[in-house]
């Protein structure tokens, strides 16, 4: 996601489950229930459910849901999930990484398979694609929040080690391990983030035309369609002018 296109482009997944929200509350329910069931009910004591209410949150999602799902992980005989990460490449060349919360992995691992062959791309080995990617912890405020300088200089104070702001916000990344420290540390200043979570950043863009860019666009928003798939990754570079278009 190089150059001027990097926050459209990681904001494009967003745009997308707008557009579904009752899935995009089922996913993020589910990602509540597996975080408390796999850490603790109390967001106080467990970083991973306390970003996924978080992010919950930001999209506004009902705290009633919220208390559901974290009431549904304490249910005697409930689903068990398991984090799952599957590599391959899209049209274009570009590597994509699809991240899975699944109660049945071969049900997921078949689906994730036909998406990638329907839209000509094909799924890789562990290994193949995460490579071109770092793994890094993601704070993102509203641009009303403050300047691009100001948001850059508090962003270091608090441990952030880079920051991209547009008129769709700001964007910080720091180290995964140090991400609920640099968030709390913001939130005293800025107020509670939209989001606060880990991801994998692309190290550099792979350009993409117009053609690839469609045929990529609709494997990410099929693989977003499925139930298991809680997030997808892609290091694409497209315009924002060709952006723009294909998704609307």
């Amino acid at each position: 996601m190089a150059g001027h296109s990097k926050f459209k482009n990681i904001q494009f997944r967003k745009g997308a489950q707008d557009k579904k929200r009752s899935k995009l509350f089922s996913k993020l329910g589910r990602e509540i229930t597996a975080a408390a069931k796999m850490g603790m009910p109390d967001p106080a004591m467990n970083a991973r459910l306390r970003g996924a209410i978080q992010t919950a949150r930001a999209q506004n999602m009902p705290k009633d849901n919220i208390e559901r799902a974290i009431k549904k992980s304490q249910e005697a005989g409930g689903a068990s999930y398991e984090d799952m990460r599957y590599e391959g490449f899209g049209a274009g060349g570009v590597g994509v990484i699809v991240e899975a919360l699944t109660d049945n992995r071969n049900r997921t691992a078949s689906e994730v398979r036909s998406i990638f062959t329907k839209y000509g791309g094909n799924l890789g080995e562990t290994g193949s694609v995460s490579f071109m990617f770092d793994r890094r912890g993601a704070i993102e405020f509203d641009s009303a929040k403050a300047t691009p300088d100001a948001m850059f200089e508090a962003a270091l104070e608090a441990g952030a080690d880079d920051v991209e702001s547009s008129e769709e916000g700001h964007l910080l990344y720091c180290d995964p391990d140090a991400l609920h420290v640099v968030a709390k540390a913001l939130e005293g200043r800025f107020g509670e983030p939209r989001a606060a979570r880990i991801l994998w950043r692309p190290r550099s863009g792979v350009p993409v035309d117009e053609e690839a860019g469609q045929k990529l666009l609709r494997m990410i928003d099929a693989l977003e369609d499925s139930d298991d798939v809680q997030d997808v990754y892609a290091n694409f570079d497209i315009p924002d002018e060709v952006l723009e278009r294909l998704s609307a």
